[in-house]
């Protein structure tokens, strides 16, 4: 008997094939549900992967929930289940009723989902990404040429549920898509920033988790609009030449029960060994990397939104939790790989597969990991045994910084080397330094109040920290609220405090931080060569004693380089003297005592003509008044 010829639509031996190789980059456009045509009658065909189901049957408003009216069909070899149900509109709610082994009904949302009820509901959304209209060609075409490691990135790191919210409202008051971009993007252009990294956009349950918890990891939640208000939004961003980052979780998933969780009533996507596939710190359970069909599950996901969305990176969470085994667990809580180590080494292959096909299809693209351990190679080639991602998050200069800055600065001479080790190894990977969001909650204290001494001492800290910072090598992060001197810790259940930009210190380090920013854009100093030691070159490092640090950015060219003097304690120096390398004119082009940065608004003349008198080990050098907490950038 001749077998029936399947539709375009339908999922095929071919996808099966590539599915169970793991290779099926495309396949959310075959599992899940989809608006087609069958004939002429319109309907919905939905498609799910659950192996070990006795039977699966879609539910939903338009059967009223009834678990006999719509079985699907299984298609071996590996166990996906089909049907198309005629008249099923866009909006329209459902959820897979599956038969286990043991004959229990669980009733599942789709994991191929690309919209979702708004929570406290948990059913899925039939959507149609085809009507979604884009005018990015130009951003696009652009990033093709794109090169990270040669242009500037400073991230505004951003929670779209507390940034703003509409006071009075009797639900939340959440800004939507839209309404974010439109505001964010006038914002950040003032500001200076060149990159947005939104976190908590994949659905999850749980507003506390801050998506960081994904029940669907194929629809941006509902809490701010649809897909195609996400859409916009993104290409809202680039049309004004801000590009959009992403946080990725592919390390682990909440065991909510409509959630990926024992799918089919067995460990589907997660391992099987509770000892390897449960985070017993996080009550969560870790994606089986093994499973072909799992790791095909997390690339096209990944593909998903950077070709679909348009999105230009992802910052993969939790990286070091997926390359350990036994990462935040005790000994028996964990199994060791065939040769007897701690390394996953199956992840370690997910992230080779990954990296080297997303970036291989969207030149231009950045893959970002956030690991905090000393794994080399984060970001080396694949070929040369590396992981393969474009960007690393630094915890490591992140950790030295903020103890440094929190020390009272009498105690920071016994401390100096936190604020000059992270050079030693600024080059072993391309580096993003980073002050995110998970420095600035948990009691952790926001920016501003990690910084010692009161009043006028803790704003002053702030801003010779941000300037180290932006003058430092590396791409630059920082989280929401932390550039005006938010005073309390973030809590994603309110918006930022920005009443108090009304406060004149506030607007003082909103001000630095911005004028910082523009600095670092405009000039190539301080970016075209952060992968290079002729970038960056020590003046002093080991001033010590009165805790100051100079140092020079260089360009290319060698036609307009940067020397940066910062102080970071409250002692004046009436005349501090620099040494420099060249008998020129040295041109002060950011002063911290301005005025609208909160300093004294003494004068100061524009430019330093330095002379034949060694210092710092050089030939030439000028005095210059460096006041308490000053900061002094110089062109030459």
């Amino acid at each position: 008997m001749a077998k029936k010829r399947k539709k375009a639509y339908e999922v095929g031996e071919l996808d099966q094939y590539l599915f169970g190789q793991g290779n099926h980059y495309e396949i959310y456009k075959k599992l899940g549900a989809h608006i087609v045509k069958n004939g002429k009658t319109e309907g919905v065909y939905f498609a799910v992967w659950a192996p070990n189901a006795r039977s699966v049957s879609v539910v939903g408003e338009f059967n009223d929930w009834d678990t006999q009216a719509n079985p699907m069909e299984r298609e071996e070899p590996l166990g996906i289940y089909t049907c198309f149900i005629p008249g099923i509109k866009q909006f329209d709610m459902y959820k897979y009723c599956i038969e286990t082994y043991k004959g229990d009904l669980i009733f599942k949302a789709d994991p191929f989902a690309f919209h979702a009820e708004l929570r406290p509901g948990t059913a899925s959304k039939v959507y149609d990404l085809s009507q979604i209209k884009w005018s990015d060609a130009a951003w696009m075409e652009k990033r093709k040429n794109w090169d990270h490691k040669k242009e500037p990135m400073s991230i505004y790191e951003a929670h779209i549920g507390s940034w703003k919210r509409h006071p009075g409202r009797e639900d939340e008051g959440f800004y939507t898509y839209r309404e974010f971009a439109k505001d964010a993007v006038d914002y950040m252009k003032y500001m200076g920033y060149t990159h947005i990294e939104l976190i908590g956009i994949a659905e999850h349950p749980f507003d506390g988790s801050w998506g960081y918890q994904v029940t669907g990891y194929f629809a941006p939640t509902s809490r701010y609009g649809t897909p195609e208000d996400f859409a916009w939004m993104v290409n809202y961003f680039h049309r004004n030449k801000i590009g959009v980052i992403l946080d990725w979780v592919p390390a682990h998933f909440p065991r909510d029960a409509h959630g990926l969780a024992d799918f089919d009533g067995t460990p589907t996507f997660e391992y099987q060994d509770p000892r390897k596939g449960e985070h017993p710190d996080w009550g969560t359970k870790i994606f089986d990397y093994g499973k072909n069909e799992v790791r095909n599950f997390l690339i096209s996901n990944a593909l998903y939104w950077v070709e679909e969305f348009h999105v230009d990176g992802l910052r993969v969470d939790a990286v070091a939790s997926m390359l350990y085994l036994d990462y935040g667990k005790q000994d028996g809580q964990w199994v060791a790989n065939k040769y007897g180590g701690n390394k996953n080494l199956e992840a370690i292959d997910f992230f080779k597969h990954l990296n080297s096909v997303l970036l291989g299809r969207n030149p231009g693209a950045l893959m970002i990991a956030e690991e905090s351990t000393a794994w080399p190679m984060v970001t080396g080639p694949v070929e040369e045994d590396g992981l393969g991602f474009s960007l690393k998050w630094n915890m490591g200069w992140m950790h030295d910084f903020t103890e440094y800055m929190k020390l009272d600065p009498y105690f920071r001479k016994d401390n100096h080397n936190l604020m000059t080790f992270a050079m030693s190894y600024a080059y072993s990977e391309n580096y993003i330094l980073v002050l995110s969001h998970d420095e600035v909650v948990h009691l952790k204290c926001s920016m501003l109040n990690k910084m010692p001494g009161l009043g006028f001492d803790k704003y002053a800290n702030l801003k010779v920290g941000y300037a180290f910072m932006i003058g430092h090598v590396g791409k630059k992060l920082l989280f929401m609220g932390q550039e005006f001197a938010q005073l309390r810790e973030w809590s994603e259940e309110r918006e930022l405090d920005w009443f108090l930009l009304a406060e004149k210190e506030h607007q003082a380090v909103q001000n630095w931080f911005r004028d910082l920013l523009h600095l670092y854009k405009k000039n190539k100093a301080l970016y075209e060569m952060d992968d290079s030691w002729e970038g960056f070159e020590w003046i002093n490092a080991d001033d010590r004693y009165r805790s100051i640090f100079s140092f020079m950015r260089h360009s290319k060219d060698g036609k307009k380089n940067l020397l940066f003097v910062c102080n970071f304690t409250p002692m004046e120096w009436a005349d501090y003297r620099v040494g420099v390398p060249r008998r020129k004119q040295y041109k002060l082009i950011l002063d911290s005592d301005e005025e609208q940065y909160g300093g004294n608004g003494r004068k100061k003349q524009p430019v330093y003509k330095a002379v034949k008198q060694e210092c710092d080990g050089r030939p030439y050098s000028f005095a210059y008044p460096l006041s308490p907490y000053g900061v002094a950038v110089f062109e030459f």
